[in-house]
This record gives structure tokens, C-alpha cells and sequence, in this order.
């Protein structure tokens, strides 16, 4: 019998925020969607992850070129915090500097870049968490 482990992975920017999710084996990540960062961003994190089932969340830790937490890690920092006591399911941090410069290269700028960025943040977890 499979387990079946839907992810969420998010690119947490100052002003909008990348989402993307897993398939239902948790094997491959792929875009889903780009929402503003504004007061309505955790009603609709907490809405995706019941939609999909989704069983643990992977938030890109952002730090600065010198490896220390950058402006935007207190932020996430709260919002973890708010995921973990709304929906009580794992949430990780998975190193991301440079995620959204390697979507652009790799789809070129649209409206779904940083969701693509969540996809790269997210198959690198995946792939460091892959049993062996």
C-alpha cells in the first residue's frame, strides 16, 4: 500500500508569495500559484492545505549572502508560527537563496515565477529527504 503525502512548498516574499504543491506521492513539485502577501495569505495557506490534503509545508529560508537570517526570515518566522498552531502540521525550512533568479533562468519571467520558485525550494527538500 502507498502512502500518499501531498507538500506544499512556498516562496515567502515581502509582497507576494509563490505556492507550489506536490503530487499525491510527494515525489514531484510543481507550480500551483503566486497571492499577495497581504492579511488574507494564512486564510488561503489553511484553505489550499485542506482543498489538497496537504501533510507538511516547506517554506524557503531566506537568508543573505553571508548565510544570516535576512529583513524577510522574521516574517516567516511568524508565519510559521501561525501554520504550525492553525493546522498543526509539520512545517520545515529549506535553504533558498537565489530560488526566483533560478526560476527566471530556467522559465524565463511570468506570473508564475515565484510559484516555480516554491517548486525548486520544494524538489530540493524532496529530493535531500528521499529515503535512501
Amino acid at each position: 500500500m502507498l502512502a500518499f503525502m501531498k507538500i506544499m512548498g512556498i516562496d515567502f516574499g515581502s509582497k507576494k508569495i509563490g505556492i507550489a504543491l506536490t503530487d499525491d506521492s510527494g515525489v514531484m513539485a510543481f507550480p500551483y500559484q503566486v497571492v499577495p502577501n497581504n492579511e488574507q495569505f494564512l486564510k488561503y495557506v489553511e484553505s489550499v492545505v485542506v482543498e489538497h490534503k496537504v501533510a507538511e509545508i516547506v517554506i524557503g529560508h531566506s537568508l543573505d549572502n553571508d548565510g544570516k537570517p535576512n529583513q524577510i526570515h522574521s516574517a516567516v518566522e511568524s508565519f510559521m508560527l501561525d501554520v504550525t498552531l492553525a493546522l498543526g502540521i509539520p512545517v520545515h525550512l529549506e535553504p533558498e537563496q537565489y530560488s526566483t533568479k533560478q526560476a527566471r533562468q530556467i522559465q524565463g519571467k511570468s506570473a508564475l515565477t515565484d510559484a516555480s520558485a516554491a517548486a525548486l525550494i520544494l524538489d530540493s527538500f524532496i529530493t535531500k529527504n528521499k529515503p535512501k
